[in-house]
């Protein structure tokens, strides 16, 4: 979580929302509605990509979002899944973002 957080900063993201997001406390994040739904569906492919569907594309198309646009956040969600896991398979040790306070880059 700690680089999501770092990377959240570098977009432009208030602490606030970085650890709104962090404790899973969304409701407290001051996201858009179409922000939420690109969440809700990044966590859909994190979790279980195979389960998308046209219909969860589709809603976010109708929250505004463009087809390149979720595109990316489709490519976003798998890079970090990739980068996750060879980081754990190597033991490389979290930069404590959270925990020292150093969100902002």
């Amino acid at each position: 979580m700690d680089s999501h957080a770092y990377f959240l900063r570098v977009q432009g993201a208030s602490d606030e929302t970085v650890r709104a997001i962090a404790e899973g406390r969304l409701e407290d994040a001051n996201l858009s509605p179409a922000e939420r739904a690109l969440l809700d569906y990044g966590k859909l492919i994190t979790e279980a990509a195979s389960r998308s569907t046209h219909q969860d594309v589709q809603k976010l198309r109708q929250a505004g979002w463009t087809n390149n646009q979720i595109s990316e956040a489709v490519y976003v969600v798998a890079m970090f899944a990739f980068f996750n896991r060879v980081a754990d398979a190597f033991g490389v040790p979290s930069q404590n973002y959270l925990q020292t306070g150093r969100l902002t880059p």
